[in-house]
């Protein structure tokens, strides 16, 4: 019952954004602020070009290597947790990477909806696997 609530909520703000835009095209009015014609919420973060990419990619592990420097005076607990948070923020970090590459190589608008979904489901797989430990 709460999913198919779920759903019907996200496709009803779709549908009520898309007639925004829609209506503003062809009235020649502007769209509401924040209204647009695609549903890519993470592609804002994957903006870039590969070149954008393979910086934050090294950017992201030269974090890394600070952050598990910065993890070896402690000990115990805050030392684990410690390293567990830069493993959070590296994976995360190589998740955007990837993802804002893949974003640059893609042409189409299902190309570009395939690599926000896959986006996300690194940032979810990158979460979880920071909570099992």
């Amino acid at each position: 019952m709460k999913k198919s609530l779920l759903a019907f909520a996200a496709s009803s703000l779709f549908l009520l954004s898309s007639a925004s835009v829609f209506a503003a095209a062809h009235t020649g009015a502007m769209p509401a602020p924040g209204a647009t014609a695609a549903p890519m919420a993470g592609s804002t973060a994957l903006a870039g070009t590969k070149a954008d990419a393979k910086a934050m990619n090294q950017k992201g592990d030269d974090a890394y290597k600070a952050a598990k420097a910065a993890c070896k005076p402690m000990k115990g607990d805050s030392e684990k947790a410690c390293k567990r948070d830069a493993k959070l923020a590296h994976d995360k970090s190589e998740a955007q990477a990837k993802g804002m590459h893949e974003m640059a190589e893609a042409k189409t608008d299902k190309e570009k909806a395939k690599v926000v979904a896959k986006y996300e489901k690194d940032m979810a797989k990158a979460e979880s696997k920071a909570m099992k430990k």
